[in-house]
């Protein structure tokens, strides 16, 4: 890689170059309109371009960096498969693997300032996005092909399970973050456990009861479709 391509071999773009200016400021500066004046001045970029890349300022920087650290996992993630290093691993370890991954790409402390940010009130809703875009794309990495109401079940169950990850992953100082690995495995396995138990509670009469009652009004929410920002829709009721 050259200083004129990224790791996608293609030329970073202005508001590539304004977040990598930014990060060797975020650690002092947070993220704030500080760092993103700093980086717009390291980047030779002009403050007018620099607000109509990040119109929110420093949330948006933050949101790109993001956004960034979870397109990496999933090219990692990619390559790693294409070699087959993920052939004998079960799925709930490559759920795990892909968590990991995500994390250890991420420098703590911009995470850290990133978590101070997005706890502030006006941002949490942004913060709730970004755990639930990392849950997506996990899922996608995966190979997820659901487009039905598991689409949002299981985003919202590894969103969960991120975020406590995360938090205890910025609270870990063990050697080669060894007690963030393990306590990760144990969420992921309290996970499979209560599937196991949904699975036996769903295949009782009760089960198949519930499953042609709410549930089977549910059955018609479906996956967001392309690039709509709709959080769903609905199917016919006549199936």
């Amino acid at each position: 890689m050259t200083e004129e391509t990224d790791a996608r071999g293609t030329a970073p773009t202005a508001a590539d170059r304004l977040l990598e200016a930014a990060l060797i400021h975020v650690p002092f500066d947070g993220w704030s309109t500080a760092t993103l004046q700093a980086a717009a001045q390291d980047a030779d970029i002009s403050p007018e371009l620099a607000k109509a890349l990040f119109p929110r300022g420093a949330v948006d920087l933050a949101l790109a960096y993001h956004r960034a650290g979870d397109a990496e996992m999933a090219r990692l993630f990619a390559a790693e498969a294409a070699e087959g290093a993920h052939g004998e691993l079960r799925y709930s370890e490559k759920v795990a693997r892909a968590i990991r991954l995500r994390l250890e790409i991420a420098d703590k402390e911009l995470v850290r300032r990133g978590a101070a940010l997005f706890a502030l009130p006006q941002h949490t809703a942004d913060g709730a996005r970004a755990v639930w875009g990392s849950a997506d794309a996990i899922w996608t990495a995966l190979g997820d092909t659901s487009d039905d109401l598991n689409w949002y079940s299981k985003r919202a169950t590894l969103s969960g399970v991120y975020s406590s990850v995360v938090l205890y992953w910025l609270g870990d100082d063990s050697l080669d973050h060894q007690a963030t690995w393990d306590f990760l495995d144990r969420r992921i396995g309290d996970v499979m456990r209560f599937e196991k138990v949904k699975g036996r509670v769903m295949s009782s009469p009760l089960g198949r009861l519930i499953e042609k009652g709410p549930l089977g009004v549910l059955s018609r929410v479906k996956a967001p479709q392309g690039a709509s920002d709709l959080p769903g829709q609905a199917g016919p009721s006549g199936r």
